[in-house]
């Protein structure tokens, strides 16, 4: 079976939402009218609806940082991954967690980041070396 997963969110202005997923993601998007607008997350879709933003909390732990729950994010290959790294800190993106790797030579190796979008959303993206081992113990 294959599918694309798809998530809707409130979002408080769409045409800013354009300039963070379109603009500084790269998001491609997609059918809109004038309470939401979808986006190409990265091979998924997502929905962005007129509306106040889900409220979270820091309650995950990362290592030694507490992070926003319940987030969303994608799973991205290395160079991909920094490539969004370097696009991020060069808008100033203000990061909840900055752009490092965990688990160093380890299983589930990985590299991460956690920021927001301009509504409070909260948005982890993870590097592997490969996709494969994503869920690698």
């Amino acid at each position: 079976m294959h599918s694309i997963f798809h998530l809707a969110f409130n979002v408080r202005d769409l045409d800013a939402a354009r300039r963070f997923y379109g603009g500084l993601l790269g998001c491609t998007e997609g059918r809109s009218t004038d309470t939401w607008v979808d986006f190409d997350f990265f091979g998924h879709q997502i929905s962005l609806h007129l509306g106040e933003p889900f409220a979270t909390a820091p309650t995950g732990r990362v290592g030694d940082v507490m992070v926003p729950m319940p987030h969303f994010g994608l799973a991205l290959e290395l160079p991909d991954w920094r490539a969004m790294a370097d696009r991020l800190e060069a808008a100033g993106t203000e990061f909840v967690l900055k752009p490092q790797s965990r688990f160093e030579g380890q299983p589930g190796e990985q590299w991460t980041m956690f920021f927001r979008d301009p509504f409070g959303n909260p948005i982890e993206v993870k590097g592997f070396r490969s996709l494969e081992t994503v869920y690698e113990k």
